[in-house]
């Protein structure tokens, strides 16, 4: 297979989701809705877009939801074809068909570099995709069909990154760039959360990669860092060190849907753009905008 060709995808989906309990205790994060999709199906259905043929998908206990999501439900089908239902009855069926489906379980979660680590048997010599999948990324080029693009070009590592505000570095993996073009930067270090006055810029590393097999080595030997778990930056700041990385500033709409707010945002902005629900929808927000408006000035 090429090196040029990116067929494959890693999501993470074994956390514990623990900033959205309890409604994480018995149902994974990566299903709750946003309007009438699970999470891991914008992300799914981004890989896709972007030419991913196969999805490797890293569970844990407690995730078999996800299996089933993806898998063929004969009864409802059966359900839904004998109710006349046929337009739900496609959809329900598409998204069996959408890509191959493969799960690998991380038995403890010992961090992100780990995650990544359980799919090198099915990944072997290939470049692959990671996907984080509490990133909604709303774009009219997919954010992962830009990476890509960019793999093609160079040959090289991709990290998916964005500018934000500096007040909010201390979240975030930051980048230290050098530029190279309009929107794409050559990786010369990443600092994990640092200090807003330690940060080498405002470039954010959004959980969107492009990585060559040659990580896979290199994080064997990373040692734990904090809560005993291996990072995915500390065996990227390695690689960098041994071959070029680049960061390319994704163009779309970025949702941190991993928390709270970030994920009621995302619930707004996609009910707004959804074809059957956006109008009643903004009709039912203005309303309300105005009533919080009266009654602030009584």
């Amino acid at each position: 297979m090429s090196r040029l060709t990116v067929r494959k995808a890693v999501i993470p989906a074994a956390g514990l989701g623990t900033r959205f309990l309890p409604a994480t205790k018995a149902s994974p994060k990566e299903m709750l809705p946003l309007v009438d999709k699970p999470l891991i199906q914008y992300t799914v259905e981004e890989a896709v877009a972007s030419g991913i043929e196969d999805i490797i998908i890293i569970t844990g206990r407690g995730k078999r939801a996800i299996e089933d999501h993806f898998d063929r439900s004969v009864e409802l089908e059966e359900n839904l074809k004998g109710s006349g239902k046929s337009q739900v009855l496609h959809q329900i069926r598409q998204i069996s068909h959408l890509a191959n489906f493969c799960y690998v379980r991380q038995s403890e979660a010992l961090g992100l570099g780990h995650a990544v680590l359980c799919a090198q048997h099915l990944i072997g010599d290939e470049p692959f995709a990671v996907i984080l999948g509490d990133e909604i990324i709303d774009a009219e080029v997919p954010a992962l069909a830009q990476l890509i693009s960019v793999y093609k070009k160079r040959q090289k590592a991709v990290l998916g990154v964005q500018d934000i505000p500096k007040q909010d570095v201390s979240r975030y993996g930051i980048v230290s760039p050098k530029y190279v073009s309009k929107g794409l930067h050559r990786v010369q270090d990443m600092v994990e959360k640092p200090s807003s006055a330690d940060a080498p810029s405002t470039l954010a590393v959004i959980g969107r990669y492009i990585l060559p097999p040659e990580i896979f080595p290199i994080l064997r030997k990373t040692a734990p860092g904090k809560n005993g778990e291996i990072q995915l930056t500390d065996a990227l700041k390695t690689l960098a060190k041994k071959s070029a990385m680049f960061a390319h500033e994704i163009k779309g709409q970025r949702h941190d849907a991993g928390d709270k707010l970030g994920f009621l945002i995302a619930t707004v902005e996609f009910a707004l753009k959804n074809p059957s629900l956006g109008a009643d929808f903004k009709e039912y927000l203005l309303s309300r905008a105005n009533t919080i408006s009266t009654d602030r000035r009584k």
